[in-house]
């Protein structure tokens, strides 16, 4: 199937050792790329239109860095979504996880360099609760992976291949709209005009995606079990895409509440669903 070849290609690409040792060496260089620019905007040596976009803060550079990791981490899920459904919802909430650090690095920007610990006991206490809150996340990753039973959901091979083939069409789709909504923000940014948040509006169309994959197994599986399960997971991304607007505390809060939700999912799907019935392709 044509879709189905070109998901694979991206895929193969995607995941080969090369281009993950490529990404690293990208990241380094981002990454000391915008400390010296920032530098040169403290001493003044960059030009009089650039220098106010440009930040003079060193720990921006963090930020930036970490922006690019979590858009690999994403691509990483999209085609994980078509290879297994609990997984990709794992990955998800590992997302979130370094989102919660990347928002305390990125509180880090609000000081002023040499720092002075009077001007910054709030900020450390929103950085100390995104770090726990991503802490905890990560622990209970850990036991929510162990928890997974890898069954297919169909009764034959040619129907779990079609529900696969069903899943890289919708990450095809997924791949395509994160493309579109990157480009846009980074049009509206070099335009001067106000950007969105790029993670939480592509949150906001994974809760949709999961929507779909509840509707498209149902062709395959209309076992109650199943259904609810999947449908779990998606109340699990509604969750994140919550915590993504949340102020500080509420938002560890609630990353870690969607957390512990899949885990308490998994363990009551595997408890009560018939011994056949266990899904997660």
């Amino acid at each position: 199937m044509f879709l189905e070849r070109y998901f694979d290609k991206f895929e193969h690409y995607w995941e080969d050792d090369g281009t993950r040792k490529y990404f690293a060496i990208v990241l380094v260089g981002i990454f000391l790329l915008a400390l010296l620019v920032i530098e040169f905007n403290r001493q003044g040596w960059l030009p009089g239109a650039v220098s106010p976009a440009v930040p003079t803060n060193h720990f921006f550079a963090v930020d930036i860095v970490f922006t690019f990791v979590l858009i690999i981490e994403i691509i990483g899920l999209v085609f994980g979504l078509a290879r297994s459904v609990s997984n990709a919802v794992g990955i998800q909430i590992e997302i979130l996880s370094l989102i919660l650090l990347r928002a305390s690095f990125k509180e880090l920007t609000n000081f002023n360099e040499p720092i002075q610990w009077g001007d910054v006991s709030e900020p450390v206490l929103h950085m100390l609760s995104d770090a726990f809150g991503a802490l905890v996340i990560f622990v209970i990753l850990g036991y929510y992976y162990q928890l997974q039973k890898h069954r297919p959901i169909t009764k034959s091979r040619q129907m779990q291949h079609r529900f696969v083939v069903a899943k890289k069409g919708l990450s095809l789709v997924l791949l395509v709209s994160f493309v579109a909504i990157g480009c846009y923000d980074v049009l509206l940014w070099l335009g001067h005009q106000k950007t969105f948040d790029f993670f939480s509006t592509f949150y906001t169309i994974l809760i949709f995606a999961d929507i779909l994959i509840v509707l498209i197994s149902t062709r395959y599986s209309a076992n109650y079990y199943v259904l609810f399960r999947n449908s779990g997971f998606a109340f699990t991304t509604v969750m994140i895409r919550l915590a993504l607007t949340a102020p500080p505390y509420i938002n560890a809060l609630l990353g870690v509440g969607a957390a512990i939700f899949a885990v308490g999912l998994t363990l009551a799907y595997n408890h009560l669903a018939p011994k056949d019935q266990h899904i997660d392709h």
